[in-house]
C-alpha cells in the first residue's frame, strides 16, 4: 500500500475531533454516544451512577485501559488496510479480545465487592444478586 493511501485509509478511520479538550470529556463524550443505544436499536440505558464510587485513581486506571484498547482496535484497522497476514491479524485481535475481557473482569469485581456488597447490607441484596448473576450469564458465552 502507498504511504499515500495508508494515510488516506487513517483518515476515514480516524475518530471525528472531539469538542472537548481533556481526555475526561472525550471519555465521558464517547461513552454518552455508547449507552445511547441508537446503534444497536436498544432501549436506551438509563444512567445510574455505582453505589459505591469508584475514585480518581480506578476512573483513571480504566480510560487508560479504554484507550489501550481504542488504540488496538486502531492498529487492528490499519493491519487490514495494509494487508497483513491473517495469522498476524488474528493474534490482535485474539489480544484485543483479552483485554476487553480483563476490563470487564475489573469492572464486575468492583461491582460484586462495592455495588452488591453494599446492597446486601442494606437489605436489597436479592435484586442485585439477580443482576449480577444476569451480567455473570453473559460473561460465560
Amino acid at each position: 500500500m502507498t504511504p499515500a493511501k495508508r494515510a488516506a485509509a487513517a483518515a476515514k478511520r480516524a475518530p471525528p475531533a472531539a469538542k472537548h479538550s481533556s481526555a475526561a470529556a472525550k471519555h465521558t463524550s464517547t461513552a454518552a454516544k455508547r449507552t445511547s443505544g441508537a446503534a444497536n436499536n436498544a432501549p436506551a440505558a438509563v444512567k445510574r451512577a455505582p453505589a459505591v464510587p469508584r475514585g480518581e485513581a480506578r476512573k483513571a486506571a480504566l480510560a487508560r485501559r479504554v484507550n489501550r484498547l481504542e488504540g488496538q482496535i486502531r492498529g487492528i484497522g490499519n493491519m487490514i488496510d495494509d494487508d497483513r497476514y491473517c495469522i498476524d491479524i488474528l493474534t490482535q485481535v485474539a489480544a484485543a479480545q483479552s483485554a476487553l475481557d480483563a476490563l470487564g473482569l475489573s469492572l464486575l469485581e468492583h461491582h460484586l465487592h462495592g455495588c452488591v456488597q453494599h446492597a446486601v447490607k442494606s437489605g436489597d441484596g436479592g435484586a442485585a444478586i439477580d443482576e449480577a448473576l444476569a451480567v455473570i450469564r453473559r460473561f460465560a458465552r
